[in-house]
């Protein structure tokens, strides 16, 4: 039912526009706005995670990862720190769990129209989202870009 779904991510059907933003990417981004995610940036992105919802794909559960932030807190500001600073999101959160739901009334399941789907990525990747989220609003009200008709 995947193959309906999700199409292909094949590298030999990039296009050169995309091969030029894979090459941006793999290079270290240093600008004046460059500074390490302090311990609280950290600590209040997992404690707003809701330790309730289901594992992700990699079994670790929002509540597996508060309570290990608990015990190794410098672990997570390196790691998280370290991202920032390549400028990379790890693979392994990159993989995700895709839940398809059929729409209401719908009977075929091989068009994929009838269907939306839910990624969950894996609960690092959420907390490393979730920082990199506050830190572009932070950027973005601060220096008052965005439309004042945007909601």
């Amino acid at each position: 039912m995947l193959y309906y779904l999700i199409p292909k991510d094949e590298e030999n059907d990039d296009s050169d526009y995309h091969n030029t933003i894979i090459a941006q990417r793999e290079r270290p981004i240093h600008t004046a706005d460059h500074r390490k995610y302090s311990p609280e940036e950290i600590r209040t992105a997992i404690e707003a995670i809701n330790s309730k919802k289901v594992p992700r794909g990699d079994g670790i559960t929002n509540e597996i990862l508060q309570r290990a932030y608990g015990q190794l807190p410098n672990f997570f500001h390196t790691l998280y720190h370290q991202c920032l600073r390549q400028g990379g999101f790890p693979k392994i959160w990159k993989r995700v769990k895709v839940i398809p739901i059929m729409k209401p009334g719908k009977e075929d399941t091989k068009d994929p129209s009838k269907y939306r789907t839910i990624s969950l990525i894996n609960v690092g990747g959420t907390v490393f989202e979730k920082l990199l989220i506050n830190r572009i609003m932070h950027y973005v009200y601060t220096n008052d870009l965005l439309n004042h008709n945007q909601f």
